[in-house]
């Protein structure tokens, strides 16, 4: 199967694929190959990409993103979001302390744009730290 990661930024990840778990509105669903077609959201979370068959989930490639659309069609798998971080990318004590930057605003918040705002930054900074572990662990096994 061929998988596409798409930001605004451009192509992020391109390659035939065993599989890819994906963050939904309904959990997480895994695509393999001669999956049905199929157009849903994606939604803030952890692209997991196992590029071969024989590959442990130690060899998985992580990226974390926030939303998006996953289409589905003839062994092709697209995945477009504004963003995607892979774990190699993320700084885990700078991720911690925009975790807790975005917390404090949460607690200081006066209004409701700005609450919603602080937990859209807590949410982002939770799944930059989630990949940010993935990517710990399994580089100490």
């Amino acid at each position: 199967m061929h998988f596409q990661l798409v930001t605004l930024s451009g192509t992020k990840f391109e390659q035939d694929v065993y599989e890819v778990i994906l963050p939904t509105l309904d959990g997480q669903i895994g695509i393999l190959k001669d999956h049905m077609p199929l157009i849903t959201v994606a939604t803030n979370g952890v692209i997991s990409v196992r590029r071969d068959a024989k590959d442990s989930d130690t060899k998985m490639d992580h990226y974390a993103t926030y939303g998006g659309v996953i289409e589905i069609d003839n062994n092709i798998l697209r995945v477009l979001v504004d963003e995607a971080d892979h774990a190699d990318e993320i700084n885990e004590a700078e991720a911690q302390k925009a975790y807790e930057r975005a917390q404090k605003m949460k607690a200081e918040a006066k209004d409701q744009v700005s609450l919603e705002h602080a937990q859209g930054l807590i949410d982002r900074q939770g799944v930059r730290l989630q990949v940010a572990n993935l990517r710990r662990r399994t580089r100490h096994q």
